[in-house]
């Protein structure tokens, strides 16, 4: 792999999380500095700030509409951007609740976390929010993705689980293996099976729409891995926050690791690119992007 590093902020603005948008380029979330950053596959950037700076803009993806979807993990927002950086935000309901994860449905919603209110939300494209209560007490749902039953699947990072959720909002909670993994991040895989990362474990997971899980162990148990997101060509990428590293796990429990090139840069969130790369937001200020070499 030849891994390249952009500076998309100054060190202390955070990058966090990363997706690839509608408009072929690559959107980072500043959550120190209330920031949405834009970079493109060729290292140009620009931000847009968003109506204040402590709001901790967190987890963002494509919506159906076209534009960018984010949670606000401090000031309990849903926030909205277009691709040219027109900006609008929506109050959840529910006071404090620490909105986190969000993924656009099948049903033409986005679906997010409550950290901090133990519910799953559901956010129409013109602002009209839904809230379905967990059977959890402080479970911190985390992650989310849609998983290939249009069920929205998640993290339960302190109850130790695996949620879904189904349109109705009809809920089931799947335990861990492992005790104390903290599930955090998740991802739907090629496999049609839902893949996640255990920060306190040092494992990857898999579960399948039936429940079945499996845990593939890091060789460094203390690596931290944070966020995941499907390789097209199988198995998933992966963020180790604790060690510095991107990591990549095959459809059979296989591990290759790739240190990056900054110290202690901690990498957060992870993308695949429009242009087949692997993005990952650093919050040192950076953003790395790695590819095979023999593209170059």
């Amino acid at each position: 792999m030849r891994i390249q590093e952009f500076a998309v902020s100054d060190e202390k603005s955070g990058p966090y999380a990363i997706t690839a948008g509608p408009d072929q380029a690559l959107w980072v979330t500043l959550v120190h500095a209330g920031r949405i950053a834009r970079l493109t596959v060729d290292g140009e950037v620009a931000t847009y700030p968003l109506d204040t700076a402590e709001c901790g803009p967190t987890i963002i993806t494509p919506g159906p509409d076209g534009a960018l979807w984010f949670t606000r993990f401090r000031d309990h927002r849903i926030g909205r951007m277009t691709s040219n950086g027109a900006i609008d935000s929506f109050p959840i309901p529910t006071p404090d609740s620490g909105p986190f994860g969000i993924v656009a449905g099948p049903d033409g919603a986005l679906w997010f976390t409550e950290t901090n209110a133990d519910r799953i939300g559901r956010i129409t494209t013109d602002g009209q929010i839904t809230e379905f209560p967990l059977p959890t007490d402080g479970g911190f749902p985390s992650a989310i993705t849609l998983g290939p039953d249009d069920a929205l699947w998640f993290t339960l990072n302190q109850a130790n689980a695996i949620g879904r959720i189904d349109l109705d909002g009809n809920v089931a909670v799947h335990s861990l293996p492992t005790p104390a993994a903290g599930p955090v991040g998740i991802t739907r895989g090629t496999d049609d099976a839902l893949w996640f990362v255990e920060i306190g474990a040092g494992q990857i997971g898999r579960i399948s729409v039936h429940g079945r899980i499996d845990e593939f162990a890091l060789l460094d148990r203390s690596a931290r891995p944070h966020a995941v997101v499907a390789d097209p060509d199988g198995g998933c990428w992966f963020t180790e926050w604790g060690a510095n590293r991107i990591g990549h796990i095959g459809p059979d429990g296989d591990i290759t690791e790739y240190d990056l090139p900054t110290p202690s840069s901690e990498p957060h969130g992870i993308a695949v690119g429009p242009d087949g790369a692997v993005w990952v937001a650093l919050e040192i200020g950076l953003v790395a992007c790695l590819r095979p070499v023999s593209t170059y």
